[in-house]
């Protein structure tokens, strides 16, 4: 199950602005990954997601052939430097796509595109603790920030929304907030139409990867942010 927002699309999405408006529903997400225009952080987000759920990998694969057929009846045109760009096509790595997706399972929590990402396994993470109950890893990628948040069961992060857009994907155990139920395999999309406020099931943390291309804004009450502090 992947949830997401509802809202209307926009024109002007770049590499460095992962979103606005333009991605508010799955269907937009795997859009923009089959076209590469999402950021590398957010195409192995996506990646990591297809690998521990398969129920968009049709989907992908439509819109790659979709995609294919446009460029066969694209006009043909002359290559400057034929040679030399074929060189560098043939010495690259090929682009990933939903194709190439590994269908085998993934190694709880972390799938292999993550892991190939981060260069290291779910219990080499060096986490850093932020809050009572909260940790995560972070670092900037193409003009993203780029998180692993361990949240402890039962805990509630601080009500907060967003001055660009959010991606989450669990890894493991859940969370629940205003929009309802994300589990393993699931995808959070918010933006600043957004405001919630996410709680760990008490069962066990949860584990979860995080790209966002602008700040949080926290919005709940002093005293909901003082009871946060202290956990």
């Amino acid at each position: 199950m992947t949830k997401n927002r509802s809202g209307t699309q926009q024109q002007g999405v770049t590499k460095t602005d992962m979103v606005h408006e333009q991605i508010d529903t799955i269907d937009a997400l795997m859009a923009h990954y089959v076209a590469g225009s999402l950021p590398e952080p957010a195409r192995v987000l996506v990646r990591s997601h297809l690998q521990m759920k398969p129920d968009y990998r049709r989907l992908v694969s439509s819109l790659e052939l979709l995609a294919g057929e446009a460029l066969e009846r694209s006009p043909e045109a002359a290559i400057a430097d034929r040679d030399q760009r074929l060189a560098a096509i043939f010495s690259s790595a090929p682009p990933a796509s939903g194709s190439d997706v590994s269908k085998g399972p993934a190694a709880a929590p972390f799938p292999q595109a993550l892991r190939d990402l981060l260069g290291f396994e779910a219990e080499d993470v060096p986490w850093r603790r932020r809050l009572p109950g909260f940790k995560d890893y972070s670092f900037d990628m193409e003009g993203c920030e780029v998180s692993l948040m361990w949240i402890r069961p039962g805990r509630a992060l601080p009500a907060h929304t967003h001055k660009g857009m959010e991606l989450i994907l669990i890894l493991d155990g859940a969370f629940n907030d205003e929009r309802g139920h994300f589990g393993p395999g699931d995808i959070s999309i918010a933006d600043e139409t957004v405001e919630h406020r996410p709680v760990a099931e008490r069962d066990r943390p949860c584990i979860a990867f995080a790209v966002s291309d602008g700040p949080v804004r926290f919005t709940g009450s002093l005293r909901q942010m003082i009871g946060d502090l202290i956990g």
